[in-house]
């Protein structure tokens, strides 16, 4: 009896953590479902959680570093970044119970998806299109218009 009671109170522990999670919110997303979940509102906060290796190689701009026990306090969505699906689901599901976070996005596909989901959702064209500026928009000589301000 002892041990149906407690394998029976250890899957509704089980059941009670995942609940919580998916009440939370933690979600995993591609470019296409983050730049859309982006569009529709706000993050706090990125947590990177890739490894030192990676982090180097493609830094992540205002990112928190993920450490075990790591505090963040979420006004907004988290944003997850972690070197596979698994290991930010993983982390993702321990930022929300931690720090009781509403919704976690883990990024499917690394940096390079949120650099290009980020700029896409703020309508910023990504950072491999190139912008010039046509001939004669920068011509120097009179003005064709001049303000003049009524008061002295």
């Amino acid at each position: 009896m002892t041990k149906a009671l407690g394998r029976w109170s250890a899957l509704v522990m089980g059941l009670g953590a995942a609940l919580s999670a998916a009440a939370a919110g933690v979600v995993v997303y591609d470019q296409t479902g983050l730049t859309a979940a982006l569009a529709r509102g706000a993050y706090c906060c990125v947590v990177d959680a890739r490894s030192d290796s990676e982090r180097k190689r493609d830094p992540v701009d205002q990112a928190v570093l993920y450490r075990k026990g790591l505090k963040v306090t979420p006004s907004a969505a988290v944003v997850v970044i972690a070197d596979n699906e698994a290991e930010g689901l993983r982390i993702g599901k321990l930022v929300a119970r931690d720090n009781q976070a509403k919704d976690v996005f883990v990024v499917k596909g690394g940096a390079g998806v949120w650099r290009a989901s980020l700029a896409t959702a703020q309508g910023a064209p990504p950072s491999s299109m190139t912008f010039v500026i046509p001939k004669n928009t920068c011509e120097q000589g009179k003005p064709l218009q001049s303000l003049k301000s009524d008061r002295p």
